[in-house]
């Protein structure tokens, strides 16, 4: 008995070693990006700054906000993704609900052709084609609506109602004449919190971070998503500290090379933080919902 209570204690400080050393490995990129943007650049570039702040400026973030554009970035990705997420749970519900029923009809084609659209897809040109025939070049439908549905986000809400669901439960709701819509709404959805937030996670994570889809459909700066005004900012600090002619001033002085690459330094790691920050914050509220969604299809029965 004392030798299987050792062999426990020894297995738990093992994985208390292993999981601190995961942690470690995925806070500290983190944590030397949020010191990096707030050090100074010459103290990164030489190794100096490793973990914490050395010689804190706030330059970088300064360079940032002060461009007018960035919070048109933020208020149209915010719209994008609120929008986005919406749409993608009123389209993903409903379907994956239905193909969990035993009483629908033709189910299993339906799902090997939503299977197959994860091996193909028409392609980009194609893809560009369409939207603009439809006329949504340079609109918020060019963001939210190709991908709205994914073949991935269809296969693991179906498994998640099919176990979660079961027909016993939806066949006492008609006994109390309940109709099909109604066991969706009132039976079948407050019982689906943890796919739900996984779901609009995801989907709102990948809508936050798209740039590819905003780069190819939209040309209106006005529309442009935050990460492609990130994108500028960036490259055009990288570009003026390599170009000669941005360091010449009005008395043909030149400037400081060693400025401008110190400020693109600062620009880039502000940058991360920036585009960050809001789904970090976000992150903790849905993560008590998050592990049991990304259970989901593990266990049968």
């Amino acid at each position: 008995m004392k030798s299987f209570q050792l062999s426990d204690n020894v297995f738990d400080r093992l994985n208390r070693v292993l999981l601190l050393g995961v942690v470690s490995l995925i806070a500290y990129p983190l944590l030397f990006i949020l010191s990096a943007s707030v050090s100074d650049p010459v103290a990164v570039g030489s190794g100096q700054m490793w973990l914490w702040p050395v010689r804190p400026t706030l330059a970088g973030y300064e360079r940032i906000f002060e461009n007018s554009l960035i919070w048109l970035g933020y208020r149209n990705t915010i719209m994008y993704t609120v929008v986005g997420t919406l749409l993608h749970l009123l389209l993903l519900l409903p379907c994956a609900y239905a193909l969990s029923r035993k009483e629908v009809a033709g189910k299993k084609p339906i799902v090997w052709m939503i299977l197959f659209t994860m091996l193909f897809n028409g392609g980009l040109i194609p893809t560009y084609l369409v939207i603009k025939a439809l006329g949504m070049l340079d609109t918020i439908w060019a963001i939210v609506i190709p991908n709205a549905v994914g073949a991935w986000a269809m296969l693991v809400a179906h498994a998640f109602f099919k176990q979660s669901i079961p027909d016993e439960l939806v066949e006492a709701s008609k006994v109390d004449g309940a109709s099909d819509f109604s066991i969706f709404v009132r039976v079948a959805l407050p019982l689906s919190a943890p796919i739900i937030a996984v779901m609009a996670l995801f989907h709102a994570v990948g809508l936050w971070n798209q740039y590819f889809n905003a780069l190819i459909y939209l040309s209106d700066n006005q529309r442009f998503p935050l990460q492609l005004i990130l994108r500028q900012i960036l490259i055009v600090n990288e570009i003026g500290s390599g170009d000669p002619q941005a360091m010449m001033d009005q008395t043909g002085e030149v400037r400081s090379m060693l400025d401008k690459v110190k400020m693109a330094e600062l620009i880039k790691y502000g940058v991360m933080i920036v585009s960050s920050l809001p789904l970090l914050i976000v992150y903790p509220f849905l993560q008590r919902f998050f592990v049991k969604g990304v259970l989901i299809g593990s266990i049968k029965g």
